[in-house]
């Protein structure tokens, strides 16, 4: 293979953006080009640099106004654009792949405008519900990924509740459920009660720091992009709670072969020891709480505790997960699949996902 590295552009400065960024430079098969976000170049610097929930990055991040640049390290230099129209983006046959983390892009026909300008890969941090995108859960269905062109991380809740419905679809045959995410704040919400620009949801317009927002989840709805055989049998909601990190699914799925508390717990253990969903599924038997998983990397953590099954064929699990860090570990380790690909290595990250 060429040392030439694949040059990357991050569209989406945001909250995974940002920490995919930070997982991304540390990856030697890529060199971050460039970054458009429609935040000023300083932000994107400081925000960068300095994070409330995650820490300071490892890297120091700088502004040159003079050339519209971000410096990182005083070695690496990174295009920096401002626009809302992917067509807009300036030079964009000049980078291999994008990682489209706007949450503004996700149809087929829309993302399709970095291909028209010479991108040759595009993973995105949100679920495509459309025939052309191959969404993807690692750990659950990354065996399909060959050479598309457009691939997505599916969600954070998706990527929460696929290793657990993965290991009980094997394991005791799931005939239908529901799931509950107890999830922290998000941008899409407003700090205190003003009118809401980004969602129609009109309880999103009330404070996010003050209420219990009951609102839509599309993870359940996702999942059947992952495990086609769930549509019509699984659903969802999501109740949003004043939190900056870590949130918890709920998940209640009815079952065919009947089981109990301890054998639930055990095959969800083993599964997060060995094979597949190893480093993805954890298994905690001790009494945690949401901080204690806040920059926790792994997808989805079963809360031991927490298991029940009522009527032998009934089964509760509550799943952790840090909807931030873990989701943007998965996000990074995708691009590196589908960068090794495009480059004709063998991918950094499958590890034991194989």
């Amino acid at each position: 293979m060429s040392e030439k590295k694949i040059t990357v552009l991050v569209n989406g400065f945001g909250r995974i953006g940002r920490l995919t960024t930070r997982f991304l430079f540390e990856d030697p098969l890529f060199t971050i080009t460039g970054i458009n976000d429609l935040c000023s170049l300083d932000s994107a610097a400081y925000l960068a640099n300095f994070d409330s929930v995650h820490g300071t990055w490892s890297h120091r991040m700088e502004a040159d106004s003079t050339t519209n640049t971000l410096m990182v390290d005083n070695s690496h230099k990174i295009a920096f654009s401002q626009t809302k129209t992917i067509s807009d983006i300036a030079n964009l046959s000049s980078y291999d792949l994008v990682v489209e983390c706007t949450g503004k892009h996700l149809t087929v026909v829309g993302l399709s405008a970095y291909f028209t300008g010479g991108v040759k890969r595009v993973v995105v941090s949100a679920p495509v519900k459309e025939e052309g995108a191959l969404n993807v859960v690692l750990g659950c269905n990354h065996q399909l990924i060959k050479d598309n062109r457009l691939v997505t991380n599916a969600s954070c809740t998706t990527n929460c509740i696929g290793p657990v419905i993965k290991v009980l679809k094997e394991n005791l045959k799931i005939k239908h459920g529901c799931i509950t995410t107890v999830h922290n704040v998000t941008g899409t919400q407003t700090i205190i009660d003003m009118p809401n620009t980004k969602k129609s949801d009109l309880r999103r317009a009330r404070s996010g720091m003050l209420n219990l927002c009951p609102t839509s989840t599309g993870s359940a709805t996702a999942i059947v992009e992952i495990y086609p055989e769930f549509k019509g049998k699984l659903n969802g909601l999501a109740i949003r709670v004043p939190l900056l990190n870590a949130s918890i699914t709920d998940i209640v799925l009815e079952v065919e072969e009947p089981t109990t508390t301890e054998a639930v717990n055990e095959i969800l253990k083993k599964a997060s020891q060995d094979g597949v969903l190893k480093n993805i599924l954890g298994y905690e038997e001790q009494p945690l709480v949401s901080t204690d998983y806040t920059n926790d990397e792994r997808s989805s953590i079963v809360d031991a505790l927490s298991t029940m099954v009522i009527d032998g064929t009934c089964v509760k699990i509550y799943a952790w997960y840090d909807n931030e860090m873990g989701y943007s570990k998965r996000m990074a380790e995708l691009v590196n699949i589908v960068g090794s690909k495009l480059a004709g290595v063998e991918p950094k990250f499958l590890g034991d996902y194989v």
